[in-house]
């Protein structure tokens, strides 16, 4: 069986899209429904309707209240039933190319891996160029991005699953800790994602929060107070 883990905090807007490109790309590689995949969405103190969406589309809805990714990543994968598990945000579209890529991998005896990641909508200029140069960098360095990052069941029990005492990077870590249990690989295929958090904050806000890791480093990912972009109240998108 086939788990694809989906941690959510109120994303009513958002999920439904989401869900339907896993059916999509689920269905597209051969799997049916019940015995062969399925979807758990991992409700994070959300207050709005997301957990009845994510019931409306057939998935299975999980009740939290961590609001730190990592332990909401962590017990959705505690209660998937697959041999191959699959973390994609709630934000983000995949496709079959990337699932029959990604289990072929697996089968073939990688760890896990990632895929590049391309934006949802228009991009403004400095978007487009730092979306090319983070394909580059998680191909180069071998980083998982967050949004679509797979690995099998094996090999998330053998590394203890995600690092929970990360707020954010909490992806980095867990690529680095695949890839020391085994093989890590970084697909060419690409997923989608949303550039919501570029456009609903500022450049300026941007760069200072790039800033603040270059001089508190991972420290600074292990506080929730300092990652308002992640945990801050949901700004609308202009």
């Amino acid at each position: 069986m086939v788990s694809f883990i989906v941690p959510a905090h109120d994303e009513q807007r958002l999920i439904t899209d989401t869900l339907v490109a896993i059916h999509a790309a689920a269905r597209g590689v051969g799997l049916g429904t019940g015995r062969d995949y399925e979807i758990i969405v991992v409700d994070d103190a959300s207050t709005d309707r997301t957990a009845q969406v994510a019931i409306k589309h057939g998935a299975r809805v999980i009740h939290v209240s961590h609001r730190q990714i990592a332990a909401t990543r962590n017990a959705g994968a505690r209660e998937a039933r697959g041999d191959f598990l699959f973390f994609i945000d709630a934000d983000t579209l995949i496709h079959p190319a990337y699932v029959r890529a990604a289990m072929a991998a697996m089968r073939g005896g990688a760890a896990g891996g990632g895929a590049g990641v391309k934006l949802l909508g228009k991009a403004r200029l400095h978007e487009r160029i730092g979306q090319l140069l983070l394909i580059h960098i998680f191909r180069w360095v071998g980083v998982t991005p967050g949004c679509s990052l797979f690995c099998t069941r094996a090999a998330f029990d053998a590394v203890g699953g995600f690092d929970e005492t990360y707020y954010a990077g909490e992806d980095v870590a867990m690529g680095r800790a695949l890839a020391r249990h085994g093989r890590l690989v970084i697909l060419k295929e690409i997923v989608m994602t949303s550039a919501r958090k570029l456009r609903t904050h500022t450049l300026g806000e941007q760069l200072r929060l790039l800033a603040r890791f270059l001089w508190r480093g991972r420290r600074m990912l292990r506080s929730r107070d300092e990652l308002a972009l992640w945990y801050g109240k949901r700004r609308d998108e202009p």
